[in-house]
């Protein structure tokens, strides 16, 4: 089958590998319809080489049909439409009965990398679909077939008639959003900041509007994404138009600072010049002018919300300042399962309220793997949100709801 391999830093090539095989009674082999290119696929595609190896098959939001199951799997079976989540969990562990699937200890990796790889010397959560050998070295979604490991639990079972990007996001962005929108913990009447307008920002808007009468305030500085969110309701703030994003916050708050704050940026920040040193000495291995900003825009008592991915120490750590000003802090990698049956509920709603048609800004064949990766990471050509097609051979036509009627056609091309 074809896969796409990482070889490098930015070098990724769709490759010829084996097709998976049932390895465990709880594994399935999915045949992939769609897949996607996530912002955290751009931190192994330019930062994590040490935690990658050559041949790694990347990918961890995924969807298709199911060809086969292991005889201890009897929720799905051959024939079954499923999206597979990101994180892979058991469903009955300590962690999954607490419904914190992103921790599950079955599929932990407990091997001597995990072990070290943190400051706190407790490893890492959950095994990941194509995310590093921390997370396990499971062969990742962006190929023609997937292995399943806990099929038993994992993949949900959708409509057979939708489009795949109605379901699509249901792997990773849609629960990965709805958690960090929970953990936001939003007031009645309150405004919350979302600092970054990337697929995960896009989708805490629009669930933060779905749910509550809040006000949002969305920070970016790519136009393509400031657009799609002013298109939804959201009041954005162009951070190259203004001289300190966090001080109009504040302005447009009475001076207090936003209830809740979302930071949907993480790692992949563009970064001051203070974390262009501490990153050169290897003092600091994260951009954290997302997060700094994030800090700086909450007000007391509010409620700080981190989904973007952050990897390694943060230096200068205003801990002091955070207690004094009795700010709630919370975090962590999506939990899917847990927030499945909400979100399913508005998926299959005819009106699609959350507007997922509207996210993938591309959709190209699996074949122009190496070119989508390089559109997304430059941000070019108005690129939110790219799906890949496995078996596809040439792109599908974009609408004028997923490009913008005005935007031009794809510059990638099938390689």
């Amino acid at each position: 089958m074809k896969a796409v391999v990482w070889h490098g830093k930015e070098d990724v090539r769709v490759d010829d590998v084996p097709d998976p095989v049932l390895r465990e009674p709880t594994d399935a082999v999915v045949r992939v319809t769609s897949t996607a290119i996530c912002g955290s696929d751009l931190h192994l595609y330019s930062k994590l080489g040490p935690v990658m190896r050559k041949g790694d098959i990347l990918g961890h939001e995924a969807m298709g049909i199911v060809e086969e199951v292991g005889p201890a799997v009897d929720r799905i079976r051959p024939g079954d439409r499923v999206v597979i989540p990101f994180n892979i969990a058991c469903g009955s562990c300590f962690f999954c009965e607490r419904e914190l699937y992103s921790q599950c200890e079955r599929t932990r990796d407990n091997g001597r990398l995990p072990r070290l790889a943190g400051l706190l010397g407790r490893g890492k959560g959950a095994s990941l679909f194509g995310y590093t050998h921390l997370y396990g070295a499971v062969p990742g979604g962006q190929a023609e077939y997937v292995r399943v490991p806990q099929a038993h639990f994992g993949p949900i079972p959708v409509r057979p008639d939708p489009p795949d990007t109605r379901y699509l996001f249901l792997s990773d962005v849609l629960p990965t959003a709805w958690q960090a929108v929970v953990y936001a913990d939003v007031p009645r009447g309150g405004t919350v900041a979302v600092f970054g307008l990337g697929p995960i920002g896009q989708m805490c808007a629009r669930i933060v509007r779905l749910r509550s009468d809040a006000r949002v305030l969305g920070v970016d500085r790519v136009p393509a994404r400031l657009a799609m969110a002013a298109r939804h309701g959201v009041e954005t703030i162009d951070e190259d138009a203004v001289e300190d994003a966090h001080e109009v916050v504040l302005a447009l708050t009475d001076g207090r600072g936003a209830d809740s704050v979302i930071d949907a940026v993480g790692m992949e920040a563009h970064g001051s010049s203070l974390d262009g040193v501490l990153r050169t000495t290897k003092l600091q291995l994260d951009r954290t002018h997302a997060l700094w900003q994030s800090m700086r825009s909450v007000r007391r008592g509010g409620t700080l919300s981190l989904v973007g991915v952050y990897a390694g120490p943060v230096q200068l750590f205003p801990l002091g300042d955070l207690f004094d000003m009795g700010v709630t802090l919370r975090m962590g990698q999506a939990n899917v399962r847990r927030w499945v049956p909400e979100i399913l509920a508005l998926l299959e709603d005819d009106d699609d309220p959350l507007a997922v048609e509207d996210l993938a800004t591309h959709e190209l064949p699996l074949t122009a793997a190496p070119d989508a990766y390089t559109l997304f990471q430059r941000k070019q050509d108005g690129c939110v949100k790219v799906v890949l097609r496995p078996g596809t051979a040439a792109p599908p036509q974009a609408t004028g709801s997923e490009r913008g009627a005005s935007a031009p056609p794809p510059t990638s091309s099938p390689s």
